[in-house]
């Protein structure tokens, strides 16, 4: 097929009416569906589907895309590099994980053990596949929620900024008990386990088994927010030596260098 046959120029006045309407997906491939249904004598209700289609399939990856950014995973890590046979976590709770049923019944999951047990990465595969799912995600640190508490305390907002989180269907909380956890931080988790209660899903990554969260935070704060916590939980404990610490022994951690 010659150039002239696969690109049609749209009228100006057909541009800016897609412009107008704001159809960038659909104006992007305009002129070669014009061009094509030209040459192949396509119906007129093909056009329209084709426009149509290519319009709804780009708006599907660009919310995807935006959700991705608002989640903020820290490494963009999915289940297609996840190697189910290397975890502690037996296979059929992962697969039952990855159904994504507890997000919708708004069930929390907690994921303790040891560090470079594979915690963080199964979380974050966890959060690509809501995304996937069409759910928006919300990621933190235990750091950044004291971060957070800290700038929104000044100002009085810091209840709106708890509501903001949780509007998301899924909310991460990683690493918990890796660092000494300050006021802030500890104050910020348990705005954030009490915010979501029995609303949405919360998800944790800790090093600790949550009976001794108390060794982190006050008692009377543990307590509380463990109570929240653990009542419509998944449990899953990790075992075994760092995944991280035996590649890097096996020398898989880097690229050989030549």
């Amino acid at each position: 097929m010659t150039d002239t046959l696969t690109h049609a120029t749209l009228t100006p006045e057909v541009e800016a009416l897609m412009r107008q309407l704001r159809l960038p997906h659909a104006r992007a491939i305009a002129g070669d569906v014009v061009a094509t249904a030209r040459a192949q004598r396509w119906d007129p209700a093909e056009v329209i589907k084709a426009l149509l289609t290519e319009e709804a399939a780009g708006r599907a990856r660009s919310m995807l895309a935006s959700r991705r950014k608002s989640a903020n995973f820290p490494t963009g890590k999915t289940f297609d590099v996840w190697d189910e046979t290397a975890s502690s976590i037996p296979v059929p709770t992962q697969h039952a994980l990855q159904t994504l049923e507890w997000v919708h019944r708004r069930e929390n999951l907690v994921v303790c053990g040891p560090a470079g047990t594979g915690k963080t990465f199964f979380l974050e595969a966890l959060g690509q596949k809501v995304i996937e799912a069409g759910m928006p995600v919300a990621w933190f640190s235990l750091e950044q929620l004291g971060t957070l508490v800290r700038a929104h305390r000044a100002d009085d907002t810091l209840g709106k900024a708890i509501a903001k989180i949780v509007r998301a269907e899924l909310v991460v909380i990683d690493d918990v008990g890796l660092l000494p956890v300050g006021t802030d931080a500890a104050e910020g988790l348990y705005r954030v386990v009490e915010a979501a209660y029995e609303r949405k899903s919360v998800a944790v990554s800790s090093n600790l088994h949550p009976s001794g969260f108390d060794e982190l935070m006050p008692k009377t704060l543990a307590t509380a927010t463990v109570d929240r916590l653990l009542h419509h939980a998944h449990l899953c404990q990790t075992t075994g030596d760092s995944v991280r610490l035996a590649q890097a022994l096996a020398g898989k951690g880097v690229t050989a260098l030549n």
